[in-house]
């Protein structure tokens, strides 16, 4: 940077990508993709550059103080592709840089939604170093300023970059307006090496890199922004493990983090043998709720409604695919009138409830609860509800007035009256 007439470079600060994002589009370079640290063979005189200075918005000369230092920032943007208007460089309206050899003439451009699919989404996503692609969508980020793109894109999914892939011959002339594309693409992170996949050691991904992450002084606030993001519920606790020897690991800026920033745009490279392990209240899959009858064998795990003819025997099962030991069953029964509650320990992983007799009193929806107590907490899980609807026979008649057959599929009963 420049400043007074003295060009200096810049020292290697605790930069997270959303501080270096600004650099990148001063310099109209796309999104910032990563952050390395040079070191010099001596030191030098070199600026150094508050970053919570540079993200409050100030002029970046505002932010420099001079220093001494032999770590200096090696900076790489993305320079082809970038997201605008999103949350962070994960998301946001395409925009692709045309006539990269024409440096004079180069021009940020949108893209048509009809000219993009899934694997061209996969590229960027890839390309901007970002998870894969959750949403893609048109008129998600604003509407379109920039000129649009005049080619569909033919990527295979496999490339490194968006314009390495195949383009269509012939230009698109017209895109209506809110089909420019809006894409979000996922968080790199993840939790491993736990009996769960909403509990264990907390991992981030970067330039291809998974490390864990190191053990901050983190408060469950933060660490509920990671469960969400891992579609896990809440934070339930933070604990800490020691390494038998320091390695590289991910930082994570909690101030970044809670700002509402992408929790990519919130790693720092460090190194500790600290690490963090981390679970989520959604520990647990859901259970499966299913009813067999006397009469009409037993209803699919994925129907919502059952039959039971009355006075007909009835079983209802709850059981969990196997991840823990032991647990509990509680099958909650709910009526226009009343609710009930029945509890049954979890023997093989599932729990049997038997109704000898069914009546009118049975009828109404149901629903199971796995309950567990592991790694010093209670977690409980509950299955979809199922509708319950007990039948009434009807008197039979005579043959004079008709024969009344009763034929079962499955749940179903269908009469049938026969002249």
């Amino acid at each position: 940077m420049k400043h007074e007439g003295n060009w200096r470079r810049v020292s290697d600060s605790d930069w997270t990508l959303k501080t270096a994002a600004v650099f990148c589009r001063e310099l109209d370079c796309g999104s910032a993709f990563s952050i390395r640290q040079g070191e010099e063979s001596s030191v030098r005189s070199v600026w150094w550059i508050d970053s919570n200075c540079v993200q409050s918005g100030s002029a970046l000369r505002e932010c420099l103080t001079s220093h001494s230092s032999s770590s200096i920032v090696d900076l790489t943007c993305s320079d082809s592709v970038r997201l605008v208007n999103g949350t962070s460089v994960c998301s946001g309206r395409l925009e692709v840089k045309s006539n990269q050899s024409n440096q004079s003439n180069q021009r940020w451009s949108s893209v048509c939604e009809d000219d993009f699919d899934q694997q061209d989404a996969e590229v960027v996503c890839r390309e901007l170093d970002c998870g894969a692609p959750s949403v893609l969508q048109g008129a998600l980020y604003g509407e379109v300023e920039a000129p649009m793109w005049t080619k569909e894109f033919q990527c295979g999914g496999n490339e490194s970059a968006l314009l390495d892939c195949r383009s269509s011959g012939s230009d698109r002339n017209t895109c209506s307006p809110g089909k420019a594309v809006g894409l979000t693409c996922s968080e790199p992170v993840r939790l491993v090496r736990g009996a769960s996949r909403c509990a264990g050691t907390l991992e981030g991904k970067h330039e291809g890199d998974w490390r864990p992450v190191d053990d901050s002084d983190w408060t469950l606030k933060e660490a509920a922004v990671f469960c969400r993001e891992l579609d896990c519920g809440s934070a339930v606790s933070i604990g800490q493990r020691k390494e038998s020897s320091v390695r590289s690991v991910w930082w994570i800026d909690s101030d970044c983090v809670q700002s509402g920033a992408a929790l990519r745009d919130c790693l720092i490279s460090d190194s500790s043998s600290s690490i963090l392990d981390l679970i989520c209240s959604d520990l647990l899959l859901q259970p499966i709720i299913t009813v067999s009858s006397s009469m009409y064998g037993v209803s699919g795990a994925q129907q919502q409604e059952a039959w039971a003819l009355r006075r007909s025997t009835f079983t209802i099962s709850c059981s969990i695919q196997p991840q823990y030991p032991n647990g509990s069953f509680q099958l909650t029964f709910t009526s226009s009138n009343s609710a009930h509650n029945y509890t049954q320990p979890a023997l093989n992983h599932s729990a049997h409830f038997l109704f000898p007799a069914a009546e009118p009193a049975h009828q109404g929806s149901y629903s199971c609860v796995y309950h567990l107590y592991v790694f010093n907490h209670n977690f409980s899980s509950e299955s979809r509800l199922l509708s319950l609807t007990v039948l009434v026979p009807p008197p039979i008649r005579s043959k004079k007035g008709g024969v009344l057959r009763y034929l079962t599929q499955r749940t179903r009963v269908i009469l049938e009256t026969k002249r």
